[in-house]
């Protein structure tokens, strides 16, 4: 005969929770593969030409993309040159420090076993775009020559 309350009962919390190394198993997999990045460009100097590739539109223009720098920024500030880090790429360095932000709370929620989003909504999507666009029309603008790589 069918129990009629096993649906209405909760599971116990072993056999439908996924264990605390479980949880950390992703964030972990994030970090490592960041860390073998940041390892590469931190023992393969970008400031000697040859070893990355250049910039297509920098290539093609002249002009600085957002990104333009950022390998520079990742080598200087591995290395502990914060000033260069941050003179090579600004926004890079702001985006270092986002990542080691939100991997922090990912991983602090992910111990506590509750579910981490980062829902990015239309307005936030616009100023992340704004704000990237801006660094971009300024670093190369004459007056915004402190921001070129």
């Amino acid at each position: 005969m069918r129990d009629v309350n096993a649906e209405s009962r909760p599971a116990t919390p072993s056999a439908t929770e996924p264990t605390a190394v479980a949880r950390l198993a992703v964030p972990a997999g994030v970090l490592a593969a960041v860390a073998g990045a940041f390892a590469y460009v931190g023992t393969v100097t970008p400031y000697q030409p040859g070893h990355y590739p250049v910039c297509p539109l920098y290539r093609l223009t002249g002009l600085y993309c957002p990104g333009c720098g950022g390998l520079r920024s990742a080598h200087s500030f591995i290395h502990g040159d914060f000033l260069a880090a941050l003179q090579a790429n600004a926004l890079a360095v702001v985006g270092y420090l986002g990542f080691a932000v939100l991997w922090t709370v990912w991983v602090v929620r992910a111990v506590r076993g509750r579910p981490f989003r980062l829902e990015l909504g239309t307005r936030q999507l616009w100023v992340l775009g704004t704000l990237s666009l801006v660094f971009t029309v300024v670093r190369n603008l004459p007056f915004g020559g402190w921001l070129h790589p």
